[in-house]
């Protein structure tokens, strides 16, 4: 109970304010409205007004509540109104992307721990790659591939990979330096092979950072993907819906649609969480 009442109280503050917002960014529309009739607007007037627009500049909760719930109950799953049709859509270039991503920086990292030549190469680049605005390269990116032929699935999941492999490069990297001299040391007295050390000490210390870091790189292969799909003119996906809602002033569709992405990245997240648990329960290092 000592737990929960925090954070019902933030969400109560939250809604509160939502509220407030709500009512102040649509009473413009209601005046406006009222002065073309030659009416007076009492504050009950407005306040019920403003949070049952069709079209608000901000759509109250409740509104967000009920589009949320017909875009996922409300649909059939085969329903290009459907938000699961969407969401999967984009859940599948997001976790290719995300494989892609973070076969990427695990190699990547193992190279560079093992490799002098490749920490002072690669690694400054890899930094400066995450320097170019997504937003800058994703419509590059679509156009050369879709030049090439190549549409669908792929460019999105390149571009999701773009924005994953670096959170797990950076912590694959720092999890695989993580053992200290003397376990080093201990093992070249065993006259342990490299590949030997790898899989027995550095591969094993690096599962804490590994897992934080895919945490991290899942969310923000999610984000990729969304952003992927919006200068792509695509017709599926939560990007999709983000656009057509922008098109027809459908604010209520788009912020169910930011909804559904946060809900789909926190399940993604869960999900990461889980097999960690599992992975460092079956390691040992954790109770």
């Amino acid at each position: 109970m000592k737990m929960v009442a925090p954070v019902l109280t933030v969400l109560a503050a939250i809604l509160l304010l939502w509220y407030a917002a709500t009512v102040w960014m649509n009473s413009q529309w209601t005046y406006d409205q009222a002065a073309r009739a030659g009416e007076e607007v009492t504050f009950s007037e407005l306040v019920t007004d403003t949070l049952t627009q069709k079209r608000p500049v901000l759509p109250a909760p409740h509104q967000v509540a009920v589009g949320l719930w017909e875009g996922v109950a409300g649909q059939k799953i085969t329903s290009k109104r459907s938000l699961v049709f969407h969401g999967w859509i984009t859940l599948s270039a997001t976790l290719a992307g995300f494989a892609l991503g973070t076969g990427l920086g695990i190699l990547l990292a193992v190279g560079i721990t093992h490799s002098r030549a490749m920490d002072l190469s690669v690694m400054p680049w890899a930094i400066a790659s995450q320097t170019i605005p997504i937003l800058a390269i994703a419509p590059m990116v679509i156009v050369v591939l879709a030049s090439l032929g190549v549409t669908g699935l792929l460019p999105k999941a390149i571009i999701a990979a773009y924005l994953s492999f670096f959170p797990v490069l950076v912590g694959m990297v720092k999890g695989l330096r993580a053992p200290d001299h003397m376990q080093l040391d201990l093992l070249k007295t065993y006259n342990a092979s490299q590949g030997a050390t790898f899989w027995k000490l550095r591969l094993p210390s690096s599962m804490p950072y590994l897992f934080a870091s895919l945490k991290v790189g899942v969310a923000a292969s999610l984000v990729g993907t969304i952003v992927a799909e919006l200068p792509a003119g695509a017709t599926r996906g939560l990007g999709a819906r983000l656009l057509s809602g922008s098109y027809y002033g459908q604010t209520v569709q788009i912020w169910s649609a930011l909804f559904a992405a946060a809900a789909l990245a926190a399940i993604l997240v869960v999900v990461v969480g889980i097999i960690e648990q599992i992975t460092l329960k079956r390691m040992g290092m954790v109770q």
